[in-house]
């Protein structure tokens, strides 16, 4: 991951306003409609899921392939090249209606022109494409199961149906599946690197230890790899 510089942390920490990490456990649930032990009901729910939709990242607008393919053949310096190549058999063509027996030397530089340009545009289109295919493959890093305490009971619910106010249960080694409070934690580390640049597991806790979001230690975020033991967040 791309270390964070000063400013762009400074930015990210004004943009999330929140009070959520600090103030009182029972607060928290009264705000969200939960309770800490029982969790929420199967019908508050599925109307939260409805008012609030699903939990998960909206995918940015994809740019066609296409439209990707001529842009490594005709943005930046291609472009010159191809200038360069129209040239070059613009003066062949001006030479064959002046001069019996032209040179082709005009045309054989346009050709190696407009070859290394093609050549250039396909290879950077593959490199390109290899890359977007591998951020695709991180898709399949996100948890796809969560368990859940509603109503008092345990039950394995998809990721994507977790609403605010659930008791969620993460096990050592899975995937943080939200945003969490933790509630009970045991021995958890976590792994904000690509958040924050923080290279080493970071130790969580139940307790507020920053009114910053992204320092204190009672928050867990999702899609962060846990290590060891979690026992509840919401």
């Amino acid at each position: 991951a791309l270390p964070i510089s000063g400013e762009e942390m400074k930015d990210l920490k004004r943009e999330l306003e929140m009070d959520e990490h600090r103030i009182d456990l029972s607060e928290l649930c009264d705000r969200l409609g939960t309770d800490a032990t029982q969790g929420l009901s199967s019908t508050t729910a599925d109307e939260y899921l409805r008012r609030d939709g699903y939990n998960e990242l909206t995918p940015p607008k994809t740019t066609p392939e296409w439209i990707k393919f001529c842009k490594q053949l005709f943005g930046g310096f291609a472009t010159l090249l191809w200038i360069g190549s129209v040239l070059c058999f613009f003066a062949y063509g001006m030479q064959t209606v002046t001069d019996d027996f032209p040179q082709k030397d005009n045309i054989y530089l346009g050709a190696v022109l407009a070859g290394v340009v093609l050549i250039t545009g396909i290879f950077s289109y593959y490199q390109e494409a290899k890359s977007s295919a591998i951020m695709e493959s991180f898709k399949s890093m996100v948890p796809t199961v969560a368990t859940v305490i509603r109503g008092g009971s345990k039950k394995s619910i998809p990721a994507r149906e977790l609403v605010l106010g659930d008791v969620v249960e993460v096990k050592g080694g899975d995937r943080i599946p939200a945003d969490l409070r933790l509630t009970a934690v045991a021995g958890l580390k976590v792994d904000n690197s690509s958040l924050t640049g923080e290279s080493e597991p970071q130790s969580r806790s139940v307790e507020c230890t920053s009114q910053e979001p992204l320092e204190t230690k009672n928050l867990a975020f999702f899609r962060r790899t846990q290590s060891k033991e979690l026992r509840r967040g919401s």
